[in-house]
Order: structure tokens, then sequence, then C-alpha cells
């Protein structure tokens, strides 16, 4: 890709969009970041623009302001605990594809970088709700006309020291960090390895697609 990356961020009030957000505003080849809230982010930046949106079923008011992006990190997510199929579907797949949508024609030399999840089911089929409703996503996003799509799995995330979306749980898990990193050294990566390979995904592309722990680490270090 040449020139700098211009992109969109979803879900900066949550920990892996902040920490991504907290990447690319350090990144010299990021130029301009655009976040969509609810609520403000509470992040001050010269390179940051933010937009507070309240109905992220209907973003077509504000599609007009979307245009001139050539990347969107999509972090926005919750959880599946204690949701049905219908309500988990409608706050997963239907959300995620009426934003991409829209940004597909707003932006058709986009690349769309999606956080689904270690496990998603891409056959569609399987037991696990959560992972069958996470790859019909994977699936439709890859159908949209963008430059290019990738559907980013990761497993632990280490958070970035210093943000202040960290769950409180992982006060009790970081001083395992190393030895995860030993030990299932497949299956974990730090937030800012999850930024720098979007980054990366976007200036140089990527073989696959759908990238795995061991892919989101090789991206992040290239």
């Amino acid at each position: 890709m040449k020139g700098k990356i211009r992109a969109i961020i979803t879900g900066t009030t949550g920990m892996v969009g902040e920490g991504v957000l907290h990447e690319c505003l350090m990144h010299p080849q990021v130029d301009t970041v655009l976040v969509i809230n609810r609520k403000p982010c509470g992040v001050h930046h010269p390179k940051l623009i933010e937009i507070i949106h309240e109905n992220f079923f209907d973003i077509t008011p504000i599609q007009d302001k979307l245009t001139g992006y050539n990347a969107c990190y999509f972090c926005m997510g919750v959880t599946s605990l204690g949701k049905k199929e219908p309500e988990y579907t409608q706050l997963t797949h239907t959300l995620t594809l009426h934003i991409a949508e829209i940004l597909s024609k707003q932006n058709p030399t986009m690349t769309f970088c999606y956080v689904s999840g270690a496990g998603t089911d891409s056959s569609e089929k399987g037991k696990r709700m959560w992972a069958r409703v996470k790859g019909k996503t994977e699936n439709d996003l890859m159908k949209l006309p963008f430059k290019h799509v990738f559907a980013f799995r990761p497993g632990y995330i280490q958070p970035t020291d210093g943000l202040k979306n960290t769950q409180s749980f992982y006060s009790y898990l970081s001083w395992l960090f190393p030895i995860f990193q030993t030990l299932f050294q497949n299956y974990v990566s730090t937030l800012t390895q999850v930024g720098l390979a979007m980054i990366h995904a976007t200036q140089h592309g990527y073989p696959k697609n759908i990238l795995e722990v061991k892919d989101i680490n090789e991206l992040a270090g290239i």
C-alpha cells in the first residue's frame, strides 16, 4: 500500500479497541484515526477524530463522514454469556454487516480487519453458538467488495500497561504471561501485537484471510 493509513476504529471504549487505537496513534504510518462511539472515549490526540453516534444499527445519518479511509479495525463485540442465539446474532452479525456494507460502498479500497476469536467455526454448523455466529460473520464479511478482509482470531491477549479499559481480572493473570508465552506461544498475543498486525495487514497484506494467533504474532513482527 502506498501512502499513509487513514483508519476507522470501532470499539475503542473496550480493551481491544483502546489498545489498537493506542498503537495507531503512535505509529508513524497512520495519518488519521476516526473513532465511532456511543460515548466519548476520553482520548485526545492531533490524529484523532471522534464521532458520537448512539444507534450502531443505523449509521446512515453519518455515512457521508466515513469516506476517504483505507482501513477499518473493527474491535466492537459482546460476550455470548447469557444471550440466546437471536440476540447474539443481532449484536454480532447484523450490526457488523450493517456497518461493513456501508463502509465498503464508501471506501472500496479499504482493508477491513475484524476481531473474531480463536475457535470460530467457519462451517457455521458446529455446536457452539458463538462460534457459528462468528463464523457466519466472517464468511459474510469476506463477500463484501473491500480491497481486503482479514478475520483476526486472537486467543489470550495480554493488555497494554497504562490503558484504562483493561478488564479487572487481567490484574490476576498478567504476571503469568511470561509462562503463557513459553508454554502456549501459539495461543497468546500482546495487545500491541494485535494492533501492529492490523496496521501491517493494511500496509502489506497477508497470504491468509483468517489469521490465527500464530499469524497475528508473525504479522506483527514484520
